[in-house]
């Protein structure tokens, strides 16, 4: 995978705040330390996603039923989830 150098702007707060981490041994660089906050950012945005997904299929299978805990604790010990 090609790279590409950018420039980016911190306040002196955030540049304090990446060389605190990077003297506390969590990365080797400012550089590491802003690709492990983008892998991150990209993780949580494939959550936040897939939830999503899954309230958008479940408000779209028709009206909610009575959620039935006998019934329900009666097919898990039958093995039939």
């Amino acid at each position: 995978m090609g790279t590409v150098r950018k420039t980016i702007t911190l306040t002196e707060q955030q540049d304090n705040w990446v060389k605190a981490q990077i003297e506390a041994g969590n990365y080797t660089n400012d550089s590491e330390y802003i690709r492990d906050l983008i892998r991150r950012e990209q993780e949580r945005s494939a959550e936040t996603e897939a939830i999503r997904s899954a309230l958008l299929e479940g408000e779209a299978s028709g009206e909610p039923k009575r959620f039935d805990i006998s019934a329900f604790k009666q097919r898990m010990l039958a093995g039939h989830g």
